[in-house]
């Protein structure tokens, strides 16, 4: 797999990286990105799963109502 680069302000990015001495080449910076990027994706959605058990609990807890809304809508809603 071939992968052009055609805007400068990547290429800027990617060479301030390489510049740092931390990466071997580009394809290396490429790589860091794209697992870093997965990382925070799973650990957001982790993070909506136990605020959303939270609320639940809290609820329960104090008798509170979502206005006839369910947690999924309530999440659905808040989704960007």
């Amino acid at each position: 797999m071939t992968i052009q680069i055609t805007r400068p302000e990547v290429e800027a990015l990617i060479t301030r990286r390489l510049k740092t001495g931390s990466y071997r080449d580009a394809e290396d910076v490429v790589l860091q990105a794209l697992i870093s990027s997965e990382f925070e994706t799973e650990r957001t959605s982790d993070d909506r799963t136990q605020a959303i058990e939270r609320l639940m609990t809290f609820g329960k807890r104090h008798g509170l109502s979502l206005g006839g809304m369910t947690v999924k809508e309530l999440r659905d809603e808040a989704r960007p």
